[in-house]
């Protein structure tokens, strides 16, 4: 569930084991090949992941295993005969190795790089304040985010639990604020909308005593047909519960995606109610819905690049410019509480001593 797991040791070992795995192969008294190092991904790639499962039958994603064997074995030559007949050849191997770890940490550091993606056009209206976030981080104390939701917050659809979007938004946010300690605990699960999130929302969120709660919401709702008055209800009353704990929340509407749209106006009712609550509540918003569509009406990018073959779950490029887009309105909101501007009054007067 948490993403507290050291990114960084994990492309240093990679990047060790390249290295040392051609550097082996280059020494002339090596009798056999080096297999080379297990476990690295592929980068983010802008095609999706097929997957026949729906919002409300997902399950856990299971990391991708690269299968290794051994190269196969070759008789080396003397020592002496290939260190002094070819030492051209010597220095090619090594300038192979170094290019082997380049390559090798390129493709382990692209789970932190950001894709080439857009926030809509015009889109200048900000979360909203995150007076606990920014109050930590000024402090140099820990922060801890609970993603709270469902399927596309447990990351159904991603090729590794690295490319989640709780995942990528923490590397984006540690990035950032390089050192303050920062753990973004993923607690979504598949099929779930407000009225079982409510019921597991002391457990799962409050108990963990976070500092930012970001909840996804509503789109196994409009799946479901459920009323979109009561769902904005029950989000209200939980939101009332979080806050009372002192923590900042941001919601996440519904996605947009072939399934989706399939129930327009639940929808729509769907995401200008979740927009009033918000507006109600004094909380943050980040519109997935109209970010999603502003991908796919304005600029042009073919809706397959974005959801996986169900209609509905997101792929990695999807979770990659969510999780970006979202990380770049968290830090503009901090920054503007550090800085002094765009605090409405009301907000820590609004929150619970």
């Amino acid at each position: 569930m948490s993403s507290h797991y050291p990114f960084c040791l994990k492309i240093w070992l990679a990047v060790s084991a390249a290295a040392l795995a051609l550097l082996t192969q280059a020494s002339p008294l090596q009798a056999q090949s080096v297999s080379p190092p297990a476990g690295q991904h592929a980068a983010l790639s802008d095609q999706p992941q097929s997957s026949n499962a729906s919002e409300n039958k997902a399950g856990n994603s299971s990391e991708n295993k690269v299968e290794t064997k051994p190269a196969p074995e070759s008789a080396a030559p003397p020592a002496a005969t290939t260190a002094n007949a070819n030492p051209t050849a010597q220095k090619g191997i090594a300038g192979k190795a170094i290019d082997k770890v380049k390559e090798v940490a390129k493709s382990a550091g692209d789970i932190f790089s950001r894709v080439p993606c857009l926030p809509p056009k015009g889109a200048s209206k900000s979360m909203g304040s995150l007076p606990r976030v920014a109050s930590k981080l000024a402090n140099g104390q820990p922060v801890v985010i609970v993603a709270f939701g469902s399927s596309s917050t447990q990351g159904y659809g991603s090729s590794a639990p690295e490319f989640t979007y709780p995942n990528r938004l923490a590397a984006q946010l540690r990035r950032q604020y390089p050192t303050a300690y920062i753990s973004v605990v993923n607690a979504g699960k598949g099929g779930e909308d407000a009225p079982e999130m409510m019921k597991r929302l002391q457990t799962a969120v409050i108990d963990l005593h976070p500092d930012l709660v970001i909840w996804q919401v509503g789109t196994n709702a409009v799946l479901r047909n459920l009323d979109p008055d009561e769902t904005a209800k029950l989000v209200e009353q939980g939101i009332s519960r979080i806050q009372a704990v002192g923590s900042d929340v941001v919601l996440i509407d519904p996605q947009y995606s072939p399934r989706v749209n399939e129930h327009a106006e639940s929808a729509g009712k769907m995401t200008k109610l979740l927009g009033k609550v918000a507006e109600l509540r004094k909380v943050g918003i980040f519109p997935r819905f109209a970010v999603m569509k502003d991908w796919h009406e304005k600029q042009a990018i073919p809706i397959e690049n974005f959801v996986i073959s169900d209609g509905l779950h997101m792929s990695d490029w999807g979770y990659a410019c969510f999780a970006q887009l979202l990380g770049d309105d968290i830090i503009k909101s901090v920054g503007q509480i550090k800085l002094g501007v765009n605090v409405p009054g009301d907000v820590r007067t609004y929150r619970p001593m």
